[in-house]
């Protein structure tokens, strides 16, 4: 009987070391290490062709051939546009979000959908009636969809190698476990050797490979940091359960942009694309409100509108509040101090209170001109103009910045309809001659403040 070897691995990064230590040599986090059986039989998982040992020969970055990837297109427009265009054959990617917040139900809506191609869909914490409950709630069916419930990975390898999928589904990665591994589902070694024999499953076979991974207490996705690393795209799904409003961000990709973002709209029968956020994200109310204002934002490479709600009042205990929601509130200081020192605005005795809203969280710093626009509504209780859409970042001496992407920005407006936009007087290359919406040039609060309230 070969003897049990047992090591300690950080819960963080991943590091190991042959005897528990307080802070991690890595990543310098305290109590991290945790004890683990790590017994490794070395046996082939699965089998991909003849056993034939190929020795890999450096060549000129000139002879690479440079044609470009197939990929895999969904009728998902969303998701094809954070994966960079469609999903890579031979690509492992690792799909993350909070319990709930609808991953499994956008990977089965994803596999019901596309009827192209076969489809295996291993799940190791629903049973078969569970997923089929949720296929029936969306309304969908695929005779290309197989179910498999799952937990061991050699059975798994199992059953690929007789079904030979085009895309393997594996929801969620924390609920496998490899016979050669000792340690519990769940573990660092587990996820990591479990991860490794699937990515290189992938990459021989060419099959293109979902995990769906949970995440911890503070957003980021559990398991060694080294699983982010081993995966060609990370995404995740994020968003607040009260609202219908998901967003699918990229945070890694190696076959596109890191910079898109797609938006579903949560309903009965499942996520619909939002193909016009900006329209859903502005409310349709008629009627003036102070302490509202419009926002031109860039999600990635998308431009979006959206508004901006705040509420400034007298501090009733003394000791003035500063809540956001969607928002830094760091940066909500920040602004609220140049309000007061460079313009004279007396914010520091009054509680402020900020909502984006549609339950998104932006951290653009174009944000900033109606951030501090829907403040001063609030505080002299004078609606800005619902025709008007702003876009400037704020910095320390009051000035207004410029954002990048300014005619993406300004082109969006106008199509929405909007009569005019303000903007920093420095932003390069912008022409009134190009635009039908009229645009606002300024370079300090004040003039902003004289534009919207037309005083003082």
């Amino acid at each position: 009987m070969a003897k049990v070897k047992k090591t300690y691995f950080c819960q963080n990064c991943g590091a190991q070391s042959p005897q528990w230590v307080g802070k991690c040599p890595s990543c310098s986090e305290w109590n991290t290490f945790v004890e683990e059986v790590v017994s490794k039989n070395e046996k082939k998982l699965f089998s991909t062709g003849p056993a034939t040992k190929r020795i890999s020969k450096p060549i000129a970055i000139g002879e690479v051939s440079d044609e470009k990837h197939n990929r895999i297109i969904f009728k998902d427009s969303e998701l094809n546009r954070v994966l960079g265009g469609g999903l890579v054959h031979g690509s492992l990617v690792l799909f993350g979000g909070e319990p709930g917040i609808g991953k499994s139900t956008l990977m089965l809506q994803m596999a019901l959908q596309h009827s192209k191609a076969r489809v295996l869909y291993v799940s190791g914490e629903e049973s078969m009636k569970q997923v089929k409950m949720r296929a029936d709630r969306i309304g969908q069916t695929s005779e290309n969809c197989f179910l498999l419930n799952e937990t061991k990975l050699q059975h798994i390898f199992s059953h690929i190698e007789e079904f030979q999928p085009h895309i393997l589904i594996v929801d969620s990665i924390q609920t496998l476990h490899s016979d050669y591994l000792d340690s519990s589902p769940g573990s660092i070694s587990q996820i990591r050797e479990c991860t490794g024999d699937l990515m290189k499953f992938a990459k021989e076979t060419q099959t293109s490979v979902f995990i769906i991974g949970h995440i911890t207490k503070d957003g980021s996705i559990a398991g060694p940091k080294v699983l982010e690393h081993m995966v060609d795209t990370v995404l995740q799904f994020e968003g607040d359960r009260n609202h219908i409003y998901r967003l699918l961000r990229t945070t890694k990709n190696r076959f596109g942009s890191t910079n898109e973002l797609g938006i579903y709209e949560m309903q009965t029968g499942g996520l619909i694309p939002v193909l016009n956020p900006s329209d859903v994200l502005l409310n349709n109310n008629d009627e003036a409100l102070s302490g509202v204002a419009i926002a031109s934002t860039m999600e990635g490479m998308r431009p979006m509108l959206i508004e901006v709600q705040a509420l400034a009042s007298t501090a009733a205990y003394g000791n003035p509040q500063r809540t956001t929601t969607g928002f830094d509130t760091k940066r909500l200081n920040m602004l609220l101090a140049v309000l007061e020192k460079r313009c004279g605005f007396k914010l520091g005795a009054k509680d402020v209170f900020l909502n984006i809203t549609g339950g998104i969280k932006v951290n653009d710093p174009a944000i900033d001109l109606a951030v501090v626009s829907a403040v001063l509504s609030s505080n002299v209780d004078m609606p800005v103009s619902k025709e008007i859409a702003l876009a400037g970042e704020v910095g320390l001496t009051g000035e207004i910045r410029p954002v990048s992407h300014i005619d993406q920005r300004i082109t969006e407006a106008q199509k929405l309809g909007f009569e005019k936009m303000i903007l920093s007087k420095y932003n390069k290359g912008v022409k009134q001659s190009d635009f039908d919406i009229e645009l606002i040039q300024v370079g300090k609060i004040e003039e902003v403040f004289r534009h919207l309230f037309g005083n003082d």
